[in-house]
């Protein structure tokens, strides 16, 4: 007769073990595990001294566990949400100079310059940004022009899809059809369709400018368009806004203000666009999806400390990045680092979230999308930033700094180098309205054996103007490589820029 094979066999070891652990339990506790577990009557600690009259807190100590409580909660829901913080301040900046719907779009005619507070916006390509509502508009149509590159990310700077060279027309153009969140209606064919978790999506598309200025901004003037689904047989006239000269702002808030425009995104945004984890986080100092926000007085406080110490720790993660998957050149004393950690789009290791290269990445830079962080020999670009000089040092304005690039700049279209301001993280505004130089700009040397250098200081050194990045006592200043068609000498590292050192 076949013998039958009992589960309980299987339970068998890790029930033995739990009453294993139990009796352990039952065991007489040592003074040494009773010390262990319980709590002095005081405790000193970065917060104060905390009393315990045999385990429970005295009311002063309860006071200030909560309020460090209250700031370490409204810390991290601060480093949590700079993506959505730098989204709507987009769309706020632009709201200010007259771009308040879907259908008005920002386009930098003559490329972008200093004038405006964009998070590292470059001068080498034309910029064309707008906004979606799905809620005010419903399914929203864009129509792509031909030979872009741009990008669709969600309220939370979370990337839902590519237009362009990247995306499903392959840079042929083409209509996108963004539908609302728990959309149920039907959707027509002839759309590459996008479905975003958030009402409110942000996009930016650049145009090539390799045959100049004009044809560039017919292509966009005349084919992208934006309008609502509905009106599809007979759509509104797209409006475009030069922003190229114009001074305003688009740089996130790092005060209590912050909060304060947190709560009018999550007054705005479905409750499904966020997971119940940093929905509570949000919801425990006092921002709730149909609630007044109205933090009393000591809220107020603790809320602007955190800000305080959130600004800051994002200016930590992202100009002293201590995860050796930001630098370029990770088996040298090198500086220059790129935006992503590991290239990874996603902020993602080892199936966690890193949640220090997304803080970094949002506070610093604009714009989710894979395309950025893959490289193709010859195509696309690639990014080199520096924050500090070779020493491992801040730049100085008051002084004059030279980065030399060898000869035979491995491109395939062309390089540009541009400096920013380290407090807005925006161009750098000085004389040069487009603080760029590069192997485009006029008047730029080449040395006799091919090379090239560039120079970063107020004055421009004698006989260099033309290489020349003009900086301001007093002030610090970044800077980025970037690399048009990057080559394969540039992607194995064969080639490399040297460091940006300090000679006078």
């Amino acid at each position: 007769m076949k013998k039958r094979f009992s589960p309980l066999l299987v339970l068998l070891p890790t029930v033995m073990a739990t009453f294993t652990y139990l009796d352990d339990a039952r065991a007489e506790v040592s003074p040494q595990t009773l010390k262990s577990i319980s709590t002095p009557s005081k405790v000193q600690t970065p917060v104060g001294k905390l009393e315990f009259f045999d385990g429970v807190p005295t009311d002063a100590t309860v006071d200030t566990l909560y309020d460090n409580l209250d700031r370490m909660r409204a810390v991290s829901v601060f480093l949590d949400n700079v993506g959505a913080l730098s989204v709507y301040s987009v769309i706020a900046g632009n709201a200010a100079i007259g771009l308040s719907q879907p259908n008005q779009i920002a386009v930098a005619e003559k490329l972008l310059d200093s004038h405006s507070l964009y998070l590292t916006g470059n001068t080498s390509t034309m910029y064309s940004i707008g906004h979606l509502d799905l809620q005010a508009y419903g399914p929203t149509v864009v129509e792509v022009p031909p030979g872009m590159l741009g990008m669709l990310d969600d309220a939370w700077m979370r990337y839902v899809g590519d237009f362009g060279v990247a995306g499903p027309d392959r840079g042929k153009g083409g209509k996108y059809l963004v539908l609302p969140p728990g959309y149920t209606g039907v959707v027509p064919d002839g759309y590459f369709v996008l479905k975003p978790p958030t009402y409110i999506n942000w996009f930016f598309m650049r145009g090539s400018i390799a045959d100049g200025l004009a044809p560039a901004l017919k292509n966009i003037k005349e084919n992208l368009k934006v309008y609502p689904l509905k009106l599809a047989s007979s759509p509104p006239a797209t409006e475009f806004v030069n922003i190229t000269g114009k001074s305003y702002n688009t740089v996130a808030p790092s005060d209590f203000s912050y909060f304060e425009a947190l709560d009018k995104i999550i007054q705005r945004e479905p409750v499904e666009a966020l997971g119940g984890e940093s929905r509570g986080a949000i919801a425990a100092i006092g921002i709730v999806k149909g609630k007044p926000f109205n933090p009393d007085a000591r809220m107020k406080h603790l809320l602007t400390q955190a800000a305080a110490i959130g600004d800051a720790t994002a200016r930590a993660a992202l100009y002293s990045p201590r995860e050796k998957g930001y630098y370029i050149y990770p088996d040298s004393d090198s500086s220059w680092v790129m935006g992503f950690a590991n290239k990874n789009v996603f902020f993602e290791s080892g199936g966690a979230r890193n949640l220090d290269a997304r803080t970094s990445f949002y506070f610093g830079y604009t714009g989710v999308t894979p395309a950025m962080a893959v490289t193709h020999p010859g195509a696309g670009s690639d990014y080199a930033i520096a924050f500090k000089d070779s020493r491992k040092k801040a730049f100085n304005g008051s002084q004059t700094y030279r980065l030399h690039l060898p000869p035979n700049v491995p491109v395939n279209n062309f390089w540009a180098v541009t400096i920013y301001d380290t407090q807005t993280r925006s161009m750098l505004q000085t004389s040069q309205s487009f603080p760029s130089v590069g192997s485009q700009s006029k008047g730029f040397q080449k040395n006799a054996d091919g090379s090239f250098d560039v120079y970063f200081a107020p004055k421009a050194p004698v006989g260099k103007e033309g290489n020349w990045l003009q900086t301001l006592p007093g002030k610090s200043w970044f800077a980025i490589l970037r690399m048009y068609g990057p080559l394969q000498p540039w992607i194995d590292k064969t080639w490399r820029p040297s460091e940006i050192e300090l000679v006078k």
